[in-house]
């Protein structure tokens, strides 16, 4: 489970922001925030598969992937986690790399993807078959559902971006990082059903989820100026939210080598 809101142009300053929430078992072997040694890749490391769940460059581009929450989806395939790697260590544009995945994005396990460069942003997505979509100027939302579904945390913290552009302040990421920690759940009548049952779609309602094996890893907050440089900073915790630590990282260089 995960959980994104994103500005996509939509900012005098920011050509992206995004604030996004890792959800995944707390015993699944994980690094945080780094500078990878063995890729141009800044971003959290997934140590069972090698992958991210989000990461960005030097050059400016960014990259998000989370599953599709159905149970009845046997999971076979690549892993998702190969999916940002290799579009950030890549050579191709967001627009040419979207255009390529189509071609085998039905060999990976069910996935949403978010690309962006300096020119253009994409959501990717292979259930129930592979598609391309142009990200256009605005506030987007992602979750474990498709491009903008309207699930109740997903408006939540799409709401509250909007009302942190709207405030002024481009340098002050903690509103965002509260929207984050928002534990409060969504009524049952405004719930999804997506085959986990109640007790598990309640406990999934929130934007940051709070257990001992299961919940949200690491809240991250990525800011992309106009210029390509910029910064991402994530909090990472532990079981039952305990937090481990925040990890900050400068994204140097100008977008005109993206």
């Amino acid at each position: 489970m995960c959980l994104i809101a994103f500005a996509w142009q939509a900012h005098p300053r920011w050509r992206l922001v995004l604030a996004g929430n890792r959800d995944e078992f707390h015993a699944r072997p994980s690094a945080p925030l780094a500078r990878w040694s063995d890729l141009p890749i800044l971003g959290g490391r997934d140590l069972e598969a090698g992958g991210t769940w989000l990461g960005v460059t030097d050059a400016g581009r960014c990259c998000v992937v989370t599953n599709v929450r159905d149970p009845r989806d046997p999971q076979l395939g690549q892993s998702r986690g190969l999916l940002a790697t290799d579009y950030l260590a890549g050579a191709d544009d967001a627009t040419a790399h979207a255009q390529a995945l189509l071609a085998t994005a039905a060999g990976y396990r069910p996935f949403n993807l978010l690309t962006f460069d300096a020119q253009a942003a994409f959501y990717l997505g292979n259930r129930p078959e592979p598609r391309a979509e142009a990200v256009t100027p605005g506030v987007h939302g992602l979750s474990n559902a498709d491009f903008n579904t309207p699930w109740p945390k997903t408006r939540a913290l799409m709401a509250r971006l909007q009302a942190w552009i709207d405030g002024g302040d481009a340098e002050d990421f903690a509103p965002l990082f509260a929207a984050l920690a928002d534990e409060t759940r969504a009524p049952d009548a405004q719930l999804p059903d997506t085959g986990v049952g109640l007790e598990r779609e309640r406990l999934l309602s929130s934007a940051f989820i709070r257990g001992e094996r299961y919940g949200t890893r690491a809240s991250t907050v990525v800011a992309i100026a106009h210029d390509g440089r910029g910064v991402i900073v994530e909090r990472g915790f532990g079981p039952e939210g305990r937090l481990l630590g925040e990890h900050r990282l400068p994204i140097a260089a100008p977008a005109a080598t993206a």
